[in-house]
């Protein structure tokens, strides 16, 4: 299934800062009403925001909605784990 889901294409679509549509979704690592972390074909998506929730999921399709404000997406090659970078900070 994993070459499946590689061979899709990844597309971001925001409509007027309220709805994002993304394809080439592999999976959503953690998300809550203000932030995603989404792993994607083209690398891990991180958008924040406020009120934001899953409108639709299809996993066949590697396709999420989400509505809500939508503040910002970043892009990042890799997730870290939140205590290692509130541990790391504090060491700095």
């Amino acid at each position: 299934m994993d070459k499946e889901i590689a061979s899709f294409n990844h597309s971001i679509n925001v409509t007027e800062r309220k709805n994002i549509v993304i394809s080439g979704v592999k999976k959503i690592d953690n998300f809550d009403d203000q932030e995603f972390m989404i792993e994607t074909t083209m690398g891990y998506l991180k958008i924040t925001g406020t009120e934001l929730e899953i409108i639709k999921l299809d996993t066949y399709q590697g396709n999420v909605s989400i509505k809500g404000k939508i503040d910002s997406f970043t892009y990042k090659d890799s997730v870290k784990n939140k205590e290692e970078s509130f541990i790391s900070k504090l060491f700095k």
